[in-house]
């Protein structure tokens, strides 16, 4: 298993940037798959990108193409998502995830076995 904290969130007003950080911890972080997800107050956590072992294979919710960006550093053992043109509805707490298994490209909570704690992001409109 590993150990993820993320950090980067913050109050943002629509249109701008953020960039989320997840620090990972832990043995062969570069064997897992990572992942994005996000939960609204009152909703269920929804899936934001996931990204390959390699880098090469990224998957995004339709509500993000085209303005988020997951990446990772297998070096630093970090994972980024680079949010621009923010809405007001992409206000939640956005946590962090890997998983083991390749599966977890498909962005389903269940194949992701760690979680970091969350952190917040608010846009204001």
């Amino acid at each position: 298993q590993v150990q993820l904290v993320e950090s980067g969130g913050g109050l943002v007003q629509a249109g701008g940037s953020l960039r989320l950080s997840c620090a990972a911890s832990g043995r062969a972080f570069s064997n897992y798959t990572m992942g994005w997800f996000r939960q609204a107050p009152g909703k269920e956590r929804d899936f934001v990108a996931t990204i390959s072992w390699s880098g090469s294979i990224t998957y995004y919710a339709d509500s993000v193409k085209g303005r988020f960006t997951i990446s990772r550093d297998n070096v630093k053992n970090m994972v980024y998502l680079q949010m621009n043109s923010l809405k007001p509805e992409d206000t939640a707490v956005y946590y962090c995830a890997a998983s083991q298994s390749i599966n977890g490209l498909r962005g389903r909570g269940p194949d992701f076995g760690s979680w970091g704690q969350g952190t917040q992001v608010t846009v204001s409109s």
